[in-house]
């Protein structure tokens, strides 16, 4: 059987980001540069594919992060992602950044329930929770944009289920006080922000489940219905 060769690239947060699986093996490249995507990464898709041996040709399908995230970061990410699908003729897979964060989780800390929080500026948060299923994690609900008393609410239904759950994102720390009737309750926290490498297991099961998409056809996740906001200063 052939091996599965899949790109992924992440711009939707903080952390820029590249990955490449070809068979079992990872290749990434990693760099926390908030004002940096557009610079670093197609020289970091570049870097990759030469250490693999790769072109674009070769690969199965491009994974990107779909967001929810830095509005700017993830139409960075979802357009670099299009132009290097359709100039290879190759398919796309949107992944949740909230997913990635929750599959960190698990890679990074074994954590098999993570109730990922990522600061969505404005007084609110981006949440979910995920459990994991075989070698993923998997949403347990709704991903949702919300003030950081009713991820409160909807984190408390999560932990009901019981077992240790794990807290990924940057929301825990920039909402720690109004978060905490959920911070106390956890066995600590993961990473801050998602990664490209993590991203991979997302995209592997996605593609195996037929998921992948024509590149015209992806579409970013913002979760907020007004995407133009007013920006705070160095904020996006």
């Amino acid at each position: 059987m052939p091996m599965t060769q899949i790109l992924a690239i992440d711009t939707a947060t903080e952390a820029c980001s590249a990955a490449l699986l070809v068979g079992h093996t990872t290749l990434s490249r990693y760099e926390v540069a908030p004002q940096g995507h557009t610079r670093l990464i197609l020289p970091m898709v570049e870097s990759l594919l030469a250490e693999a041996g790769l072109t674009l040709d070769q690969l199965d399908a491009i994974a990107f992060g779909r967001g929810p995230g830095s509005f700017t970061g993830v139409r960075i990410g979802v357009g670099i992602a299009q132009g290097l699908a359709l100039g290879a003729d190759k398919p796309l897979i949107g992944i949740s950044n909230l997913a990635v964060l929750a599959q960190r989780g698990w890679l990074d800390c074994q954590a098999e329930q993570v109730l990922c929080a990522i600061d969505a500026r404005m007084g609110e948060v981006y949440f979910a929770a995920y459990r994991r299923q075989g070698e993923v994690m998997v949403l347990q609900g709704e991903e949702a944009v919300l003030p950081p008393e009713a991820a409160v609410l909807q984190g408390q239904a999560a932990l009901a289920a019981g077992g240790d759950w794990l807290g990924a994102g940057t929301g825990w720390g920039a909402y720690a006080e109004a978060l905490r009737p959920l911070g106390d309750r956890l066995q600590g926290l993961g990473a801050a922000l998602p990664d490209a490498e993590a991203m991979l297991p997302l995209a592997l099961a996605a593609w195996q489940q037929g998921l992948a998409c024509e590149a015209a056809l992806s579409q970013p996740v913002y979760l907020r219905d007004k995407v133009t906001w007013k920006k705070l200063p160095g904020r996006e």
